[in-house]
């Protein structure tokens, strides 16, 4: 049901049947609305709707069966015996209900949500129409005026709230409305005074004078308003108030990509103001990323609020040059020279207590700028009190996050649109198409960052680089990147410098922290766990306590922390390796070695862990981890993850031994990754991994080491089909391990023959691979290798497939599933399941099939091999269409999907259009 009595008084039932306004049903329906808790007597039903007609009855009976019709008999029950008619609907059903509920839930709520929610109530009135319009019985007059006295206490309350909540653009507007309507309500006159303090002496005289003239002496709440707008104060002698000051500075360029922060603090900010509380703002964020233009920007949306006007304090904690970070004395004089009663007090504490008296009657905004420590901070806040301050630093401030209640903030660099529209803002469209690619590798370049991005964008907009040589500065900036100079962007006659904004930020660090800093911009990147970070500080001295170095950088804003990985901004990594030199410079190249091989180190040891559970028949001559921290993963699923989260650090860890030319690096750490780029599909990284690998093996690694990396490469090769390149690997693999008559060599050979026979396979030379297989299988059995042998045995009953021999295929495979059962090795049993699945197929033994495709795809999925386990599933929903169980073909081609896209995306469409035809 949808009632209506604020204005023209309706109502619809469920069935669409409504009450039509001005009938005697409407009237009823108005009369329930509004009699207490919707009942009214049927003698009072009579005397409103009948006035001064006998005997009744009948049409008070006939009216409420037509109400009952219209709005059901769950709404309007039948009375019984009582003697009342009652209305029972939800409060949401009726406007006047819906607007009481809010107007009773609005008390005891903070004024700004006082504000909001008065302002929903006042909504259900209809502003063309009176209350109950359309109905003329007399006995609604006086019903009528009630309703207007709730509307004018609700309009009260509701300015009143926007007074206390500083809604001023508000209040002004709807003063204006409300006291050209009604300029006789002295509630009216008051907020329309408050709201209008600002008019010229001469015409807010007038106006008083006028009121008084028709209205006699103001009461209380009125001539309050009246002394207020004149500046008068309570105090005995009427002392005029002193100037507000306003130490904002204007002019202020609104921050780009930053609306949802600043929206965010201003809502925090008037909550704990309503809330009578001091609402303290913390800033924090790396040099240049726009932390005072957000703190001013917000300060300017704030100012309205704070009647007793804006202080602002420039702690220069971080400033360039020789100026020193400003004292809480000085500051503190600063304030008090603006505030009464202008006290000379002397001493720290005591000027930071007259402060605290000052503002304990006053509401007043302050603005700390550019913060070094907490201990400049802490004596310059206020008490308890309706007061806010905002704080700005590059430092976390951690002690007065510990010591006083903080709405912190991390600003981060901006996201790649907004980044854009920094660097474009006065950039043609015409010019923004023309030149996309290189503005999106410029940004890239600045890192996101606002001050840098500005830079670039100073350059292109004072035409010391016209748009068309973008591209030329697009690779200066590379140029510059690759040797840790930051020349672009330092422009000294603008105060625009990258350079002096992170330099100032690391001048300020102990020992330790630049130590750490420089060594994490040695480290490869682009992020380290923990136990990564702190095995940097064991590549010096074992001493070193790198976990508060790290502690401080992340505070300071130094390094990034995303998740529980530390990082660093580009530009940051650029400046450190350049510019941050922790000890002298001969002992600079030595702790710059150490720190690379401990890097490295740390890496090929726990990838080599992880590596373990993926591929337990594997060895690898790492060696003992030495001084490096290893985390062993309880199971394979926790290896994945650990090597999802590594692989790109470990990539460039790859690049970085490359470039330093540490051969044991380049050839281990690629093999001890493979198999997980094997089974996430990463196979032109493994491919590119493993040619350097090759490479640096050869001057390091003796022949059965060597065989191993050439029969990866080969492996790499065989999954990218490249079955040529893989056959001329795996033929030098043959040649290497042949070298070496122990039984490493044999197992080795073994290997690198079964590969062998796969590849021939592949390439149709049955007889070849039949050969190599042979000789394989013999050699298993020779050195014990259960796991090689039931591989050979299922690349033997593939062949046997391949010719039709199902019989024969069918007892190779069921031979390998008995050796691979009798092991551990998971992939290499369903390896066999699904061999063995194809050869029930070719017997038309679907049922059979289904089972071990099943058992197959469920092993690959726990192994998390996504090629082989996608392979699987496609075949599998062809067999199970032919089954005719088509819902079960749609969620392996659903899977399928998934493990695509979590690939290289490449067949997706495809397989939607499958599944699209199958649904």
């Amino acid at each position: 049901m949808e009632g209506y009595v604020l204005g023209p008084v309706r109502a619809e039932g469920d069935g669409s049947r409504r009450v039509v306004e001005g009938s005697k049903v409407a009237a009823l329906f108005a009369l329930l609305v509004t009699s207490p808790d919707c009942r009214c007597k049927r003698k009072d039903i009579a005397e409103v709707l009948w006035e001064g007609v006998e005997d009744v009855g009948d049409l008070v009976n006939r009216v409420v069966a037509d109400l009952r019709k219209r709005l059901g008999q769950e709404s309007v029950p039948h009375s019984g015996k009582s003697g009342y008619c009652t209305l029972r609907v939800p409060v949401g059903d009726v406007d006047l209900l819906r607007f009481r509920e809010k107007v009773k839930q609005a008390e005891g709520l903070t004024c700004k949500a006082q504000f909001e929610l008065l302002g929903a109530a006042l909504e259900e009135w209809d502003g063309e129409d009176e209350p109950l319009h359309g109905l003329s019985e007399t006995g609604f007059h006086l019903r009528r005026e009630e309703l207007r006295a709730e509307l004018m206490a609700a309009v009260y309350a509701r300015l009143d709230a926007a007074y206390k909540s500083r809604e001023v653009k508000w209040l002004r507007e709807e003063t204006e409305k409300w006291f050209e309507r009604a300029p006789e309500l002295p509630q009216i006159f008051r907020f329309y005074l408050l709201a209008h303090a600002d008019l010229p002496d001469s015409q807010r005289e007038r106006l008083i004078k006028k009121w008084e003239k028709r209205n006699g002496n103001a009461d209380v709440d009125v001539q309050s308003a009246i002394d207020q707008v004149r500046g008068e104060s309570r105090r005995p002698g009427g002392v005029l108030l002193p100037p507000v000051p306003d130490q904002l500075p204007g002019g202020r360029r609104k921050p780009i990509g930053q609306d949802e922060l600043i929206g965010d603090l201003f809502e925090a900010v008037c909550e704990e103001q309503d809330a009578g509380n001091l609402a303290l703002v913390l800033i924090s964020g790396m040099a240049g990323v726009g932390k005072t233009t957000v703190a001013e920007n917000l300060a300017g949306r704030l100012r309205e609020r704070f009647p007793d006007g804006v202080l602002r304090g420039e702690l220069n904690g971080f400033a360039d040059g020789d100026v020193r970070p400003a004292e809480p004395d000085e500051v503190l004089d600063g304030f008090l020279a603006a505030l009464p009663p202008y006290t000379t007090v002397t001493g720290t504490e005591s000027k930071s207590n007259a402060l605290r008296s000052a503002l304990a009657h006053r509401s007043v905004l302050i603005v700390l700028d550019d913060a070094l420590n907490a201990q400049q901070v802490l004596p310059l806040l206020p008490g308890d009190g309706t007061c806010a301050v905002i704080v700005t630093s590059r430092n976390d401030l951690l002690r007065l996050q510990s010591e006083r209640k903080v709405l912190f903030r991390k600003m981060e660099p901006l996201h790649e649109a907004d980044a854009l529209e920094v660097l474009q803002e006065k950039v043609s469209a015409e010019d923004r198409a023309k030149h996309t690619m290189a503005f999106s590798e410029l940004v890239d370049l600045c890192g996101r960052l606002p001050l840098a991005l500005v830079v670039v964008a100073r350059l292109l907009e004072g035409g010391a680089r016209p748009l068309h040589t973008l591209p030329l500065l697009v690779q200066e900036m590379k140029e510059e990147r690759k040797r840790a100079m930051l020349d672009t962007l330092d422009l000294p006659e603008h105060e625009l410098s990258v350079r002096a904004a992170l330099n100032c930020s690391v001048r300020v660090l102990n020992e330790q922290a630049r130590l750490l800093l420089w060594q994490l911009a040695v480290h490869p990147g682009p992020s380290a766990s923990w136990e990564a970070v702190m095995d940097l500080g064991r590549a010096v001295n074992e001493g070193t306590r790198t976990d508060r170095a790290l502690v401080d950088l992340v505070a300071a804003n130094l390094v990034e922390l995303h998740g529980d990985r530390y990082g660093l901004h580009d530009l940051v990594r650029a400046f450190a390796l350049r510019h941050v030199r922790p000890v002298s410079d001969g002992e600079n190249a030595e702790i710059e070695r150490a720190t690379v091989r401990q890097v490295l180190e740390h890496q090929l040891h726990n990838v080599r862990a992880c590596d373990r559970v993926l591929d337990r028949e594997r060895t690898l001559p790492t060696g003992e981890p030495g001084a490096v921290r290893v985390t062993d993963p309880a199971d394979l699923a926790e290896a994945m993850a650990f090597l999802d989260e590594e692989y790109p650090a470990v990539q460039r860890g790859i690049r970085l031994a490359i470039n330093r030319r540490i051969d044991r690096y380049v050839w281990l750490l690629p093999m001890a990754l493979v198999i997980y780029q094997w089974r996430r599909r990463l196979l032109d990284d493994a491919r590119q991994n493993l040619r350097n690998a090759a490479e640096a093996a050869e001057a390091v690694a003796g022949p059965v080491d060597r065989a191993m990396v050439h029969r990866s490469l080969a492996g790499t090769h065989w999954r990218l089909g490249e079955y040529n390149l893989a056959v001329g690997n795996l033929r030098r693999a043959v040649w290497l391990s042949e070298e070496d008559r122990s039984t490493e060599g044999r197992l080795s050979l073994a290997r690198t023959l079964h590969r062998l026979g796969l590849t021939l396979r592949k390439q149709g030379d049955r007889t070849g691979a039949e050969e190599a297989l042979g000789r394989a299988l013999e050699l298993c059995r020779e050195v014990s290798d259960r796991v090689g042998e039931a591989a050979v045995l299922n690349v033997l009953g593939a062949i046997d497939l391949d010719r039709g021999e199902h019989e024969q295929a069918l007892r190779r495979c069921a031979d390998a599933l008995g050796v691979v059962e009798r092991t551990t090795e998971r992939s290499g049993l369903a390896d066999v399941l699904f061999t063995l699945a194809k050869v029930h197929l070719a017997r038309s033994e679907r049922d059979e099939a289904i089972t071990l495709y099943r058992q197959a795809s469920d092993i690959y999925r726990e192994q998390e091999n996504w090629p082989n386990e996608d392979k699987v599933r496609m075949l599998f929903a062809d067999v199970l269409v032919s089954a005719g169980d088509t819902d079960a073909a749609v969620r392996e081609l659903e899977r399928v999907i998934v493990l695509r896209e979590r690939m290289d995306g490449e067949g997706v469409r495809g397989v939607r259009e499958r599944l699209e035809g199958l649904r």
